[in-house]
C-alpha cells in the first residue's frame, strides 16, 4: 500500500512508497520490542553526543548516558574528538560520573587506575602484580565511531556504519546556508517521561497536531495543509517545510494577527498596510530582512533563501532526533529510551542560537530572555512537575502519558492514518526492518 494520494503535498522525488504495515501497540508497550531495539537498532545509529563549545581543552569530556549504556567523549591533543564506552576494563565500575568536565587523566574512582585522553592506560596500583606484567600502555578504553558536523559530536557504536555526513544526507546540505558551525547553545533542557520514546517521534513525523495542541502557532506559522511540503529520503530522514511569517490558511483573518503584527513592525514594516490582505506580510518582512538585518548583525543571512529567512524548516532524522529550523534558531528535540522501562523515556531540548554583535540576551526564547552565552540554562527535571521544556514542547509532552495510557487498552487495535501521517508509517516500517528485517509478524502470510 503507497499512502500518496489526498490533500498532502509531498517533494518531487522524495516521496517513499511504504508498505501498510501494521502498527500496533505492543512496540510502545512490551519489554520484548525493547530488548530488540536494544540489541538491534541502537548499536546501528549515529547518535547526538553533545556540542563541541563543551571540548576547550584536551582532555574535556562530555557524558552522553544512552539507555543502558554510557559514552564519553573526549577532546585529544590534536583538536579532534574520541569516544569510548564510560566502563573501566578492570572491573567494570563507570569512570566519568559528571555531565561534563575535563582533567589530563581519566580515573577510576574504584582502583585507581588512569587512562590518557586518547584511552591508553597509564597508571595503575601495584603495576607488577599482574599475570602478563605491567597492563599500562597495553590496555586501552574500548573505542567507538566519534564525528562531528557543524557545532555538534555524534558517536556510534558499529564499527561499519556509513560515515556520519553520509547518514545524514542530505540534511546538512539543506542546513549548510544558515552557517550553524559557531552556532551558541543557550539552553540544554531534559526531562524525564512516563511513556515510550516512539510517540513523540510520531508526533514530530505530522503537523496533524498543530492546529489542536498548538493553536496558538497559527497566528504566524501556516499550517495549512497546502502551504505545508512534506519530504522523505532515501537515508529514512524527513522533513517538513512550513511557511512562517504569514497566518495559517486553516482561519480567515482580515488583519495582521498577533504577535506577526509586532514581529513585522520589529522589522519597521506597518502591519496595518496589509489590512485585507495579511499573508502579503511575508513577502514585506523577507524584504525587511534582506535590508535590515546585517546591519543588525544577522551575518548569515546572506548566504540564506528567502524561503529560510521566514520559514520553518522540520527536519525529522531517523530514528530520534529532531532538528527545526528557522532563521534565527535551531531547536533540537530528541527522545530517548529509559534504561529498562519500555513505557519511560528521556526527552531533551536544546535551543542554538547565531551569534550577534552586541547581543547579549535572546529574547523570546521557547523558556524566555536568557543570556546569549553556552548553557546559559542546563537543568533537568520530571515532566509534570511544573518545570518547563519551552512552552511548545510543554504542549507536545502534554499528550505522551495519556497516550501510553490508552496504548494499553483492548479497544485500540493498531493506527489508522491520514495521507499527512505517511511519514509515521515510514518510520514505523524502517523499525520494522532493523528490529525484524522487514515487516512485522502479524503482517507476514502463513
Amino acid at each position: 500500500m503507497n499512502i500518496h494520494k489526498g490533500m498532502s503535498r509531498y517533494s518531487d522525488g522524495a516521496d517513499q512508497e511504504v508498505r501498510g504495515d501494521t502498527i500496533t501497540p505492543e512496540r510502545y508497550t512490551s519489554q520484548e520490542f525493547m530488548e530488540a531495539e536494544n540489541e538491534k537498532l541502537w548499536p546501528k545509529v549515529w547518535h547526538l553526543g553533545g556540542v563541541l563549545a563543551d571540548l576547550e581543552e584536551t582532555g574535556d569530556y562530555i557524558r552522553h548516558n544512552f539507555g543502558r549504556e554510557s559514552i564519553i567523549m573526549v577532546k585529544q591533543s590534536d583538536g579532534s574528538v574520541k569516544a569510548f564506552f564510560n566502563v573501566c576494563p578492570h572491573r567494570g565500575n563507570r569512570l566519568v560520573l559528571g555531565d561534563v568536565g575535563g582533567a589530563d587523566r581519566i580515573s577510576c574512582a574504584y582502583h585507581g587506575w588512569q587512562f590518557d585522553p586518547d584511552g591508553t592506560l597509564v597508571h595503575v596500583q601495584d603495576p607488577d602484580d599482574f599475570p602478563n606484567g605491567n597492563p599500562c600502555g597495553k590496555v586501552k578504553l574500548s573505542e567507538i565511531r566519534c564525528e562531528t558536523w557543524g557545532p555538534f559530536i555524534f558517536w556510534n557504536m558499529d564499527k561499519d556504519a556509513a560515515p556520519l555526513l553520509e547518514w545524514l544526507a542530505p540534511l546538512p546540505d539543506k542546513l549548510k546556508e544558515y552557517g550553524l558551525d559557531n552556532w551558541v547553545r543557550a539552553f540544554a533542557l531534559s526531562c524525564d517521561c512516563e511513556f515510550n520514546w516512539k510517540l513523540i517521534r510520531d508526533n514530530f513525523n505530522e503537523s496533524y497536531h498543530l492546529p489542536t495542541i498548538h493553536p496558538e502557532l497559527s497566528t504566524f506559522i501556516n499550517d495549512g495543509l497546502s502551504d505545508t511540503e512534506f519530504a522523505m529520503y532515501d537515508s529514512g530522514h524527513n522533513s517538513m517545510w512550513m511557511k512562517g511569517h504569514q497566518a495559517t490558511t486553516r482561519q480567515h483573518f482580515e488583519a495582521v494577527p498577533t504577535p506577526l503584527d509586532d514581529v513585522a513592525r520589529s522589522w519597521d514594516v506597518d502591519p496595518e498596510a496589509y489590512n485585507g490582505r495579511p499573508n502579503e506580510i511575508r513577502e514585506a518582512i523577507i524584504a525587511a530582512k534582506r535590508k535590515l538585518g546585517p546591519g543588525r548583525g544577522y551575518s548569515n543571512y546572506d548566504q540564506m533563501t528567502d524561503q529560510q529567512l521566514v520559514d520553518y524548516f522540520h527536519c525529522t532524522l531517523w530514528p530520534n532526533l529532531t532538528i527545526t529550523m528557522s532563521p534565527e534558531q535551531c531547536q533540537i528535540l530528541r527522545t530517548e529510551p529509559h534504561p529498562t522501562d519500555p513505557a519511560k523515556c528521556v526527552f531533551q531540548h536544546w535551543c542554538l542560537y547565531p551569534p550577534v554583535e552586541g547581543m547579549e540576551v535572546v529574547q523570546g526564547t521557547p523558556i524566555g530572555d536568557i543570556p546569549l552565552e553556552h548553557d546559559a540554562v542546563v537543568r533537568h527535571s520530571t515532566y509534570g512537575d511544573g518545570i518547563s521544556l519551552g512552552f511548545v514542547a510543554d504542549q507536545d509532552l502534554s499528550i505522551g502519558t495519556s497516550q501510553q495510557q490508552g496504548l494499553n487498552s483492548r479497544g485500540f487495535h493498531g493506527s489508522i492514518l491520514s495521507y499527512q501521517e505517511k511519514r509515521i508509517q515510514r518510520f514505523h516500517e524502517l523499525l520494522n526492518d532493523a528490529v525484524y528485517g522487514g515487516p512485522p509478524p502479524c503482517d507476514r502470510e502463513g
